[in-house]
């Protein structure tokens, strides 16, 4: 069982070399496999996106919080760009790297995309999916205006990640912002200049390499969709147009939470995914 006070960014850390690019994640825990994908934005890296999650999610789970291609330690297929086609090949890759055979995806924002992606183009390859505040990015939002505020500060800060920018990008992610400091916010703006490659500064911040929507019947595995009342970057309305039309998917919904549900409700969703993830 993983001492998960234990953990830190730098004893999880892990790299592993495929056949074009060397992957970063952070690792912990044994049992099943859960990939964790964060979302975009100037500075992401499975860390910053998942810390309040590894742990409690690793007490009987081998959890690897992957950089995605451009983020974090993750560079490129060869210049190729951070989309999510390429990002499911790259977990497909991992995991055949890894010797693992079948894993469980949980995926924010743009992860929850490339595990949507993943679910598609391999199948048999996925246990159970998770996504929350996730958009396909093919009309998802029929009653809201795009782009959305959050995709507006998401792109303003890429453009140019200083700590004003990411103030009002942090503010538009969560119900309450009242525990973003300026460490934070600095240790943010030093990652994003850290690893500022083209993929992360994108006007969207990822791209899509295909209208998912018309695949959705490919995608078998078992989805849980979670959704903040006041997420401000991607609409509830594509969460639920996605439980909807996907196979076999269920809907939660939080309320006073925005964009960032695995953090404003880190210890309900933790038992939400585990149980989800373990039935």
């Amino acid at each position: 069982m993983t001492d998960s006070a234990s953990l830190t960014a730098e004893n999880t850390s892990r790299f592993t070399q495929l056949d074009k690019i060397k992957v970063h994640y952070n690792e912990a825990g044994s049992g099943p496999v859960v990939i964790m994908l964060h979302g975009s934005g100037a500075g992401a890296s499975g860390w910053s996106n998942f810390y309040r999650n590894i742990g409690p999610i690793s007490q009987n789970h081998r959890v690897l919080a992957v950089d995605q291609l451009g983020y974090g330690g993750t560079g490129h297929y060869d210049g190729i760009a951070n989309t999510t086609e390429n990002n499911a090949k790259m977990i497909r890759d991992l995991l055949d790297a890894l010797k693992i055979d079948k894993a469980s995806i949980v995926g924010n924002s743009m992860g929850g995309a490339s595990a949507l992606n993943f679910g598609i183009d391999y199948p048999d390859r996925a246990h159970r999916l998770v996504f929350m505040g996730t958009a396909t990015g093919a009309n998802d939002a029929l009653l809201t205006p795009t782009p959305t505020e959050g995709v507006k500060a998401l792109m303003a800060a890429g453009a140019e990640p200083t700590v004003e920018n990411l103030r009002r990008l942090f503010a538009v992610m969560v119900y309450d912002s009242s525990f973003v400091t300026d460490e934070l916010l600095q240790s943010r703006v030093d990652a994003a200049h850290a690893t500022r490659r083209p993929a992360n500064f994108s006007p969207s911040g990822f791209a899509l390499a295909r209208d998912l929507t018309r695949e959705l019947d490919k995608c078998t595995a078992k989805t849980l969709l979670i959704h903040g009342t006041h997420d401000r970057v991607a609409p509830l309305e594509a969460s639920l147009r996605l439980t909807q039309r996907m196979p076999d998917a269920q809907l939660h919904v939080y309320s006073k939470a925005g964009h960032w549900c695995q953090y404003e409700r880190a210890d309900e969703f933790n038992r939400l995914v585990i149980d989800f993830i373990d039935h």
